[in-house]
Order: structure tokens, then C-alpha cells, then sequence
């Protein structure tokens, strides 16, 4: 137990705010928590401090995305960006319900991004942290090696990749194994790895990739591999898809998605079942 009387640490004073240290860090560099600096330079609060912030934490309110951004741009920690990502999945149940509020936070960084409230070089750096950080937790989930794969991809010339990093946490999170195309993929590359065999195809959009024609293409030829191999086709992200898609499923939200991941679990499991009651009895 700490003693009433002891200066804390910031790591000590984050756990008991139960923010990010970067956090603590910035509310004593802007006065916004009192805190004494150590001979070496280190930052020590009053536990009397501490308690005030708990019953009235102002500071928090300010900005809710600034503890995220802190640790993404500010810091660049991959570690806290983690320590930030289990918390909320421990609040949230799961990585699927986590899904969403971290789409509305690359949202803000983009919003962010186009007001100018935030560099070039910062969004570039967030978005980094953000998906070193997403591909550490979906490392920690075990899949077996002879799940369902997904093929995941962006669209031709697209390079913002953090939103499939997010669909992977989510597909390890139900027992699937993705597999990356990568940043610069063309639609022939796609088909040539549907005929080596998948069991899903994920291709991702953001809303920087403008031309239609192109994506149109990206249907038209993705979507027919599909159909020939008979696996579905998922088009995500928030380019401009056309509409209707004469090949594949639009989808447009982590809920979405997830119903898709969860309607091909079912039809996987009763057509084992199937096979396993035509199969003879030994005796």
C-alpha cells in the first residue's frame, strides 16, 4: 500500500487515474497536476494531488484522444500504444467491439490531419505506432494451423494498411489465419493467390483511393476468381466501392464484418457436419 505521505511516480499515478503515463506526463508539464522534479529531472507527485484529480479529472475531459495521440505521436511507444489497446478490450469484451472505437480514432487523426491540427509527418508516425501496436496483440493469439485463411489486401496504389492490421486482431480473435498481399498489390496478384487456395478474400479501400474505374476493375476481376473458387469476396474501408457490387459483400462497419466472419462459420461447420454423416461407420 502506498504511503500516504510518499511522492509517487508517474507510472504509480497513472495506474491510480488509470490513464497512460504519457498522460500524467503531459497534465504535470502543463500544470494541469502539480508535481516536484528530482534532482534528476524526474517528475514526483503528492498523493493529496493524485486524490484531487480522481474526484474532478478535468483533465482527461479536455480531450479524449489525447492520451492515444500522446502515446502514438508524442511518444511513438509501441508499449504504451498495447498497455492503451488491452485496456480497452478489457473494458469492450472483445476485439470485434473494440474495432469500432478504434476506426473513429484513425478517423479523428485524419480529421486532424485535414484541419491541420496535426503534421504530415505526425499523422504518418500515428499510424505507424498504431499498427506496430495492433500487430504485437494479434500476435499474441494462438491459431490453429489448420484454420480458415483470409487473404487481405488493399486496393491497387492504396497504402493505408492500419484498417486491415484491425481486421486481422479481429479474425485471429475468431479462429481465422490472414494472409498479407501487401501495400503495393495489383488485382492479378489477388486472383493468381485465390487459385492457390483461400477460404475468404478481404480487400480494403480508404477514401484517398478515388478512381472508380479502378476499383470497378478490382470487382470485376477479383470477384470472378472468387466466384470460380467459390469463396466469398469482402470489400471494407471507406472508398467508393460501386454500388451495387455485381461480385462480393459490401460492408461498412466492424458489426458487418463480423456478421460475414460468423455466417461462413456456420456454413463451414454444417457442411462438416454434413460430410461426417455421409461418412461409413466402422465397426
Amino acid at each position: 500500500m502506498l504511503d500516504a505521505g510518499a511522492l509517487l511516480t508517474s507510472a504509480e499515478v497513472a495506474a491510480l487515474l488509470g490513464v497512460g503515463v504519457s498522460a500524467v506526463k503531459r497534465w504535470a508539464d502543463s500544470g494541469t497536476l502539480p508535481c516536484v522534479k528530482t534532482s534528476g529531472g524526474h517528475r514526483r507527485f503528492r498523493r493529496h494531488d493524485v486524490d484531487r484529480a480522481l474526484s474532478s479529472p478535468a483533465a482527461a475531459a479536455q480531450d479524449p484522444w489525447q492520451e492515444w495521440l500522446s502515446a502514438l505521436v508524442e511518444d511513438a511507444d509501441v508499449h504504451e500504444a498495447l498497455a492503451l489497446l488491452f485496456r480497452e478490450r478489457a473494458r469492450r469484451g472483445s476485439w470485434s467491439a473494440v474495432a469500432p472505437f478504434l476506426g473513429e480514432l484513425l478517423a479523428e487523426i485524419g480529421n486532424r490531419w485535414a484541419r491541420g491540427d496535426m503534421t504530415v509527418a505526425e499523422e504518418h508516425v500515428a499510424s505507424a505506432s498504431l499498427q506496430r501496436a495492433l500487430t504485437f496483440a494479434a500476435e499474441t493469439i494462438a491459431v490453429a494451423s489448420n484454420a480458415p485463411r483470409c487473404l487481405l489486401a488493399p486496393a491497387e496504389g492504396d497504402e493505408h494498411v492500419v484498417g486491415l492490421t484491425l481486421v486481422e486482431l479481429c479474425l485471429r480473435e475468431h479462429g481465422w489465419r490472414a494472409l498479407w498481399m501487401g501495400a503495393h498489390t495489383r488485382g492479378s496478384d489477388i486472383v493468381e493467390r485465390v487459385r492457390l487456395g483461400v477460404d475468404m478474400v478481404a480487400v480494403s479501400a480508404s477514401a484517398l483511393t478515388r478512381d472508380r474505374r479502378q476499383l470497378r476493375a478490382i470487382v470485376r476481376t477479383v470477384g470472378a476468381a472468387c466466384q470460380r473458387a467459390g469463396i466469398p469476396l469482402v470489400l471494407g474501408g471507406t472508398g467508393r466501392w460501386p454500388e451495387p457490387t455485381p461480385f462480393g459483400i459490401r460492408v461498412r462497419d466492424w458489426d458487418e464484418f463480423r456478421g460475414v466472419i460468423m455466417e461462413i462459420d456456420r456454413s463451414r461447420r454444417a457442411r462438416a457436419l454434413h460430410v461426417q454423416g455421409q461418412l461409413p461407420v466402422r465397426r
